[in-house]
């Protein structure tokens, strides 16, 4: 099934972008396709902060709200994420944010699979655009916020 992996190296710290894609009810402020986001609860597991949360993605007649559990690793600036419920068979992604030199190591990687096999069909197609237009969104969310 589609995955797609990226490692940018960006010119802000790793605790901007961590704060950043940890931001989940800002998401339609910037995010391509995402028309709304809900925070459904939040609560601390031992080091993690564990969020559970709804987004509303749309993309031409295709309107789904799906809903996540969003693991937060501050002190390792990680992130975790892991379908709850929705179009999807399964869906898993995940961050990691590094300083280094210059700016810091931002690691991403998605996996996912739609229930209904056409919408697997059309996001084929331009999966590997529609994620590098995501990683981009953040890049350009954070040279707003932090440039």
């Amino acid at each position: 099934m589609p995955t797609h992996s990226e490692t940018r190296t960006l010119p802000y710290s790793a605790q901007q972008m961590y704060d950043l894609v940890a931001d989940v009810g800002n998401y339609p402020k910037f995010l391509p396709w995402c028309a709304a986001s809900r925070i459904r609860r939040r609560v601390m597991s031992g080091p993690a902060e564990i969020m559970e949360a709804d987004l509303v993605i749309s993309f031409k007649v295709f309107r789904e709200r799906f809903g996540s559990r969003v693991t937060l690793y501050a002190a390792d600036q990680k992130i975790d994420t892991e379908y709850l419920d929705g179009p999807f068979r399964y869906m898993k992604s995940n961050w990691a944010f590094r300083d280094v030199e210059g700016g810091c190591e931002v690691a991403f990687f998605v996996d996912f699979e739609f229930r209904n096999a056409v919408l697997q069909g059309i996001i084929g197609v331009v999966f590997n655009e529609a994620m590098q237009r995501i990683v981009r969104a953040f890049e350009a969310r954070a040279h707003e916020l932090y440039g």
